[in-house]
């Protein structure tokens, strides 16, 4: 077999199909090879479902980042008293932090899982809303 078969030997990929066009004639096998090409459906992106998938993995990355903010919280809370804020104040600066980074990461790990569906007013903007008034409450609550 000469090299030239043998770089021809795999199958081609049929030409685009434009508007409302029938689909071309699958590839045939190269000449001289009694191989037979089987088509594969064609499938998009959009008819494979895997929302079961891609919120169980988006949970699984949102508890690891909560478990994170948690020692965030403490390590904030731990300076802010170092720096003479009172204990009590310190410890709410830091739970608020924790509640700013929560929701904003809420939003980011819901956009990566479905950003049509997650990206709605409707579930950013309160998710945005408690954001902001988590990180105005944070820095008013480490003030001395």
């Amino acid at each position: 077999m000469t090299q030239q078969a043998k770089d021809n030997a795999g199958f081609t990929l049929p030409a685009p199909v434009e508007g409302e066009q029938a689909p071309a004639a699958p590839a045939t096998p190269a000449m001289g090879t009694a191989e037979t090409v089987e088509s594969l459906p064609a499938t998009t992106g959009a008819e494979v479902d895997t929302s079961s998938r891609d919120a169980l993995i988006g949970g699984g990355v949102l508890l690891v980042l909560f478990i994170a903010f948690f020692f965030a919280k403490n390590a904030y809370a731990n300076m802010l008293v170092s720096k003479r804020v009172p204990p009590g104040k310190a410890n709410a600066s830091g739970w608020w932090l924790f509640i700013f980074l929560a929701s904003l990461s809420t939003g980011v790990v819901l956009a990566a899982i479905n950003a049509p569906k997650f990206m709605a007013p409707l579930i950013i903007g309160p998710l945005t809303l408690i954001g902001l008034i988590a990180l105005v409450l944070m820095l008013l609550s480490s003030r001395k």
